[in-house]
């Protein structure tokens, strides 16, 4: 019998971007009547002088999970890691090559699928498990277990729409995670929810893998999750695949691709990473230096941001995280200014000055913009990396030669004692 949960043989997924000449104006229902000859006659052209584009968002990628291994796919934003995800999820057909896959699969993919704000959250339970695949009876028997771990006993009769989002997103992945599924496909859950939810989610997924045996592909910006929770990793990288092996050597080759910062690559993803608040956007995130920075040297972190309209309060915050995920520290305007910035529509840039306190090696920054109530208007997560390059400190390692990831000099005192 084949230990084989999936295999994948030059997998391919080709999309045709279609791109207009020019797009007409929106008109009243009343104007388009009296318009209609012309504005026929104008769609038939403009239909004629449309081009298209092949895009593809997956290319000759293939590779083999084994049953019960648990399988990271790292990547930057627009890698093709959810479309990979999507097509052994049967979402999607590949255009090329082919995809074998053993085993029943439940998918998370987004946090919520399914889920109605009307109805409550025990009919939502019953609604999300159908669509990812549950029987009625599997969902009534984990029905208990499954509100336990979302911890929304008492709200469990009453319509979602009344939910935060944190009780929301505590349910959503509840009825996911305890699918009875061979193989689980698990996109980005722990991008969402405070600090404890994500704890809790980690916890689960480990049960999951450890304890169940099941199949585990984890596709997460998290990269300190990613080598917490997989032993091998898969490295896509503008739909190809460019490295797969033990996620220590994934991830190192992953770190050798973030050298300098790319600032053309954020403007393209920002749009795209925002959480769907229309009022702000970071539109190009820089480092004064392309190739690195010298140890010992400060360094300037600069933000681009454009305000659709005018905004009374703004928080600009960057975090700067090794590569392996763990944040070093976290910076934004209020920490300086005590208080958070107004802005008028239009072009702004922040900069933030950092003193030479990293020590040598490789880092990511996630960049956001929120208010003082810590709502997201935009995030862009993981798409910069830069280096700082030196032999690190003149001081001496301790027994296992880390020191750590920040320098500081902090004052000391010496007593002589009698």
């Amino acid at each position: 019998m084949s230990n084989i949960a999936i295999r994948t043989d030059h997998l391919g997924k080709r999309y045709r971007l279609r791109h207009e000449a020019s797009r007409p104006p929106y008109h009243t229902l009343r104007e388009d009547l009296l318009d209609l000859p012309q504005r026929a006659w104008r769609a038939w052209r403009s239909a004629h002088r449309a081009t298209t584009e092949e895009f593809w968002a997956l290319r000759d990628v293939s590779f083999e999970v084994k049953t019960g291994e648990v399988l990271g796919i790292i990547g930057r934003n627009g890698a093709g890691k959810s479309t990979l995800l999507k097509i052994l999820s049967r979402i999607v057909d590949p255009t090329t090559g082919v995809a074998d896959i053993f085993g029943r699969v439940g998918s998370l993919l987004e946090v919520g699928t399914g889920f109605h704000p009307e109805l409550t959250g025990r009919e939502n339970i019953f609604l999300s498990g159908a669509l990812l695949g549950m029987r009625r009876a599997e969902v009534r028997r984990r029905f208990d277990e499954i509100v336990a771990f979302a911890e929304v006993e008492k709200f469990i009769d009453t319509p979602c729409k009344h939910y935060s989002s944190g009780m929301f997103l505590r349910l959503g992945f509840a009825v996911a995670a305890h699918l009875d599924a061979e193989i689980l496909v698990v996109d980005e859950v722990l991008a969402v929810g405070d600090s404890q939810f994500q704890k809790k989610c980690l916890s689960k997924m480990e049960a999951v893998t450890n304890l169940q045996g099941r199949t585990v592909l984890f596709v997460s910006h998290n990269l300190a999750a990613i080598k917490q929770l997989c032993s091998r990793a898969l490295y896509l990288q503008e739909g190809k695949l460019v490295a797969q092996g033990s996620t220590d050597e994934v991830m190192q080759r992953y770190a050798a691709g973030l050298g300098g910062a790319q600032t053309e690559l954020v403007r393209q993803l920002a749009p795209q990473t925002a959480c769907g608040i229309e009022s702000v956007r970071i539109n190009g995130v820089w480092t004064a230096d392309q190739s690195g920075f010298a140890y010992g040297h400060p360094m300037q972190i600069e933000i681009g941001v454009h305000a659709v309209r005018p905004l009374r309060t703004l928080q600009v915050a960057v975090r700067v995280s090794s590569i392996e995920g763990v944040p070093v520290f976290t910076t934004s305007n209020f920490d300086h200014l005590r208080q958070s910035t107004g802005l008028s529509a239009g072009r702004h840039r922040f900069r933030v000055s950092v003193p030479p306190l990293l020590a040598a090696g490789r880092y990511t920054l996630v960049v956001a913009l929120c208010d003082p109530q810590r709502e997201t208007f935009d995030v862009v997560q993981d798409s910069v990396g830069f280096s700082v390059d030196g032999v690190g400190s003149l001081l001496m390692d301790l027994n296992d030669g880390r020191r750590g990831y920040v320098e500081w000099s902090l004052p000391w005192e010496h007593q002589t004692l009698p």
